[in-house]
């Protein structure tokens, strides 16, 4: 997405994104464990398996079981496995539905066993990454100067690392200013050619990207962001009377 938003709220959408609810194991009781793993290492893999995110659960500081855990703001899961096989995320069956059915979790050989019963919670990425939703970054778009000193040596061209320039009518022109990262790779080559032909700065636009973990979509990670937000000013201009 480009936008002209400035990079102050740009930077307060990508924070009020970890304040989005997010669905995620918090709590894992284990029964039996052969594998090789820890069951500490268990547990936080499990963690960060992506759930959907259902509507219907409630965050249990607004539950009415007051933080004590009932069916409205927890959702139990459970896996029941023996080897030999891998154990994937798929194996989780329960009141919640994984993103992704192909994450290992571990590994079990002949006769081992794996047996225990998962909870999963809303929560938010400001308390843990487990309830991050996704990716959330913006950088600016890159804006390339060429003056009359260039002649076209194309030295610039190969040091481009993301390999998007090229030299039409004398002039070194970005062929995808989206994948220029500002790294000045070109300017560096022309300086070493004895050449100061090219200036490479920031543009005033914005490029947001977000990349969904798939526990809520990419448009509603931004939107809900932008609600938080709204939230968050809300309550500090109550603060502030």
């Amino acid at each position: 997405m480009i936008t002209d938003m400035s990079e102050s709220l740009a930077n307060a959408i990508r924070r009020s994104a970890l304040e989005i609810p997010i669905l995620a194991i918090d709590e894992v009781e284990i029964y039996k464990n052969d594998s090789a793993l820890y069951d500490e290492v268990l547990a936080h893999r499990l963690g960060l398996v992506p759930l959907v995110t259902d509507k219907t659960v409630t965050e249990m500081s607004k539950c009415s079981c007051k933080g004590k855990g009932c069916g409205k703001c927890s959702v139990n899961m459970k896996i029941q496995i023996k080897g030999p096989t891998t154990v994937y995320s798929k194996d989780l069956k329960g009141g919640a539905k994984v993103v992704h059915e192909g994450i290992p979790i571990t590994l079990l050989n002949k006769d081992q066993e794996v047996e225990l019963v998962a909870t999963a919670r809303l929560g938010k990425g400001i308390e843990h990454s487990k309830y991050s939703p996704g990716l959330v970054y913006y950088r600016n778009l890159a804006k390339l100067e060429v003056d009359n000193k260039c002649d076209e040596c194309k030295k610039c061209v190969e040091a481009c690392p993301q390999k998007i320039l090229k030299i039409e009518k004398g002039k070194v022109q970005i062929t995808d200013v989206y994948k220029c990262d500002l790294c000045e790779a070109c300017v560096e080559a022309c300086k070493k050619n004895n050449r100061n032909a090219i200036k490479i700065e920031k543009a005033p636009e914005l490029m947001f990207f977000i990349e969904s973990w798939g526990q809520i979509k990419a448009e509603d990670i931004f939107t809900k962001a932008v609600d938080q937000l709204n939230d968050s000013l809300k309550e500090l201009s109550k603060n502030l009377k």
